[in-house]
């Protein structure tokens, strides 16, 4: 039908710009959350790029979702708005007859959404949490940052260097400070460099002295030193002793049903079901009152967005804890949704109008009984 073709045309130029703004907006939030995380040391600054990719990839599927929505309400709004609905209301045809165009259009979405959810999100969760783990277990010459101190991997040691040459493992006014065993050690020196010595790593430190302190005795041995060798930590190769829910594929998910993996799965069908949910809500929202302005089913509709998203949020910490059962959250939220979209879009449909019965004006009742 060329009404309906005209609609997809229009809903996927819509989706498009729409989906440019949101990754464009999401891009540089999640650039600038990562380059503070970077300052922090959560992340290596050299992955900023890939830690930005793989977020907002996995931001995808409620930035898909979004922009559907959004596609959906501002095409039927406008339609609305000029009069263009009213042509499609004199051949016959209601708002439930648009049902089949749009899903025609949104199904490929739909299913790219659900594939994101399921499969690609904990992909790209899991490769997030391997570069976090492997940045905080890198050896202590990695941790290295002229004119930073810098904490080893094991909390025992706090290392300084002033200045160094790049790409010769040396540097000028080495400071580190060492705690172990109920020892205090502090070694200064003028200069070091790294040196390897069977297999092993090792800070050779020239012209220096070094000041040692047991913990509850007064006690402080001070030494100079004109060559001073001590063994640095070497890269953990180990692997993550602990794995979040978000990074566990959805097959590991439904291996072992505890109420992490359930609260991670609901996530996961919610994104899904929410997208469906979505264009039956738009659709059962769209509309111009002149009375209350253009904007006020806009509002309305994105107020409905975030409050969905945010139940989606609530319900998984639910799950997690306990206190709402799995399927009885899905059905209730998701269902429920879906129920109240359907209602209203019917009752927009069929012009139901809810009258209240009151008496007409002037009837008098007769009072019976003796006067």
């Amino acid at each position: 039908m060329l009404f309906h073709s005209s609609i997809r045309k229009e809903l996927a130029r819509s989706f498009g710009a729409t989906l440019v703004v949101l990754v464009t907006v999401v891009m540089t939030m999640t650039l600038i959350r990562t380059l503070g995380e970077a300052g922090r040391g959560v992340f290596n600054p050299s992955d900023v790029m890939i830690i930005m990719g793989y977020t907002v990839l996995s931001d995808m599927p409620t930035i898909l979702s979004m922009c559907l929505f959004i596609a959906v309400l501002s095409v039927l709004t406008r339609m609305f708005r000029d009069s263009e609905m009213v042509i499609w209301f004199g051949s016959g045809r209601g708002l439930t007859s648009l049902i089949k165009p749009l899903f025609r259009f949104a199904w490929p979405i739909l299913v790219v959404i659900t594939a994101l959810a399921f499969l690609i999100l904990p992909w790209a969760y899991g490769r997030i949490e391997d570069m976090r783990d492997r940045y905080e277990k890198r050896g202590d010459i990695a941790r290295i940052e002229p004119g930073q101190f810098q904490e080893s991997a094991n909390g025992e040691r706090v290392f300084f260097i002033e200045k160094d040459a790049t790409g010769q493992l040396a540097g000028s006014n080495v400071f580190i400070a060492t705690h172990k065993n109920n020892k205090e050690t502090i070694t200064s020196s003028r200069s070091g460099r790294v040196e390897v010595m069977n297999g092993e790593k090792f800070l050779i430190l020239e012209n220096g002295q070094r000041l040692e302190k047991t913990a509850g005795k007064p006690d402080l041995t001070v030494a100079v030193f004109k060559n001073y060798g001590a063994q640095v930590d070497a890269d953990d190769q180990s692997a993550r002793s602990f794995v979040p829910s978000a990074a566990k594929s959805t097959l590991e998910l439904l291996a072992t049903l505890s109420k992490p993996h359930l609260a991670e799965l609901s996530w996961r069908a919610g994104l899904a079901l929410a997208a469906i949910n979505l264009i039956v809500i738009g659709l059962a929202t769209a509309g111009v009152n002149p009375r209350v302005g253009r904007t006020a089913n806009l509002g309305f509709a994105f107020g409905a967005f975030v409050v969905y998203f945010n139940l989606l949020v609530l319900g998984k910490s639910w799950i997690e804890t306990g206190q709402v059962h799995f399927g009885v959250y899905l059905f209730a939220l998701h269902g429920g949704a879906l129920a109240l979209a359907v209602l209203w879009l019917f009752k927009r449909h069929n012009n139901w109008v809810l009258r209240i019965p009151h008496r007409a004006p002037g009837a008098l009742q007769t009072p019976k009984g003796p006067l």
